[in-house]
């Protein structure tokens, strides 16, 4: 099945369609998020991810120890609602920002993170919705934003199975099958040994959609061997310069490192090709440079083959070397020079 989301069509014979993630790291400075956008066209991605929420939508001011952060993360010591007050993307930005977006030639669109979010999308007519991982379990949300009627990319970040499964039921509930499936890790920045990738070609068998990555991890190496094992959606946080600070900085991809990864992708998509064992000419050529029989020393009419004068070596002129065994015992049909290819005319 292919899936269009603007110019872009995401299917197992198509480019991988390369997301950059903005977030955070417009850093509240609309001009910073317009040279952001300009960084992502010159990088070479296909589109622009926003996140649509402000803290309100997102969870409520509360000082109680629920609403602290205390996992281990970049983010510990604050509350979820001093966070997203830092990373949200203010809302009236977001049609002017898709319109440069556009100018560029990028596809772009957002996560929305409730009704009112999707609805603000759906009237700038996104080709795409975004669920993030923690979103996942948010069915009732799932489900109206499947109803748009629009592709919707899911991460799985922090999803079971049966997580999966209840999303993609739901989108599926509404007549919506224009699903792709984010094999993600949700830790910042991700540990390559918590990766798994394997898992991508499994995920498209069990659920029948597109797969692809959400990647948090440092670099680009586990982006390109996802490719390998069947991504069609590579999706990765991208920020100006790192200096800039903010929430997610330390995770985020400067416009070089995303750079040589969209080539290295790009690289690997026509390295990949199809399952072939047709011969190039290029190969064809060389074959002649392969093993094959020839006349180690003279031979005189009548003299018999044996392994002391006739051999498998290159170039490849001669008969092939799998007729040795057969040939051996047999006679010259006349004088044979060293270094000649054999063929069956030679043989008596």
């Amino acid at each position: 099945m292919k899936i269009k989301i603007g110019d872009n069509t995401v299917g197992e014979k198509e480019p991988v369609f390369i997301i950059a993630e903005l977030s955070a790291n417009h850093m509240q400075d609309f001009d910073v998020a317009v040279d952001t956008i300009h960084a992502i066209k010159d990088s070479g991605a296909d589109a622009v991810k926003f996140q649509t929420f402000t803290p309100d939508t997102i969870t409520i001011n509360s000082d109680r120890s629920y609403f602290h952060i205390e996992q281990g993360t970049l983010w510990d010591g604050r509350t979820l609602y001093d966070l997203y007050k830092e990373a949200y993307m203010p809302w009236e930005w977001q049609p002017e920002l898709k319109k440069i977006a556009e100018k560029l030639g990028l596809t772009c669109f957002s996560s929305p993170f409730d009704r009112t979010a999707v609805d603000f999308l759906n009237k700038m007519d996104v080709p795409a919705y975004k669920i993030a991982s923690f979103e996942i379990t948010d069915i009732p949300l799932v489900e109206y934003t499947a109803s748009k009627g629009k592709p919707v990319i899911i991460s799985t970040g922090i999803a079971e199975l049966s997580d999966i499964e209840l999303a993609v039921n739901a989108c599926k509930r509404v007549g919506n099958d224009q699903i792709i499936l984010l094999k993600c890790t949700s830790s910042y920045p991700a540990p390559l040994d918590s990766m798994n990738l394997k898992t991508i070609p499994n995920m498209a068998e069990t659920f029948g959609t597109a797969v692809g990555l959400s990647d948090h991890t440092m670099g680009s190496s586990v982006a390109v061997a996802s490719v390998a094992l069947g991504a069609r959606v590579i999706e990765k946080h991208f920020i100006l310069d790192k200096s800039l600070g903010g929430p997610d900085s330390e995770f985020s991809t400067e416009p070089d490192e995303f750079k040589t990864m969209v080539q290295a992708v790009r690289d690997v998509e026509k390295a990949l090709g199809d399952i072939n064992y047709d011969l190039t000419d290029d190969k064809i050529k060389s074959r002649n440079f392969s093993r094959s029989l020839f006349l180690v020393s003279d031979m005189a009419e009548g003299d018999i083959f044996t392994e002391e004068n006739l051999r498998s070596i290159r170039p490849g002129y001669g008969l092939h070397p799998k007729y040795l065994k057969d040939i051996l015992g047999k006679k010259a049909r006349k004088s044979i020079e060293k270094g000649t290819p054999l063929s069956w005319d030679l043989i008596l």
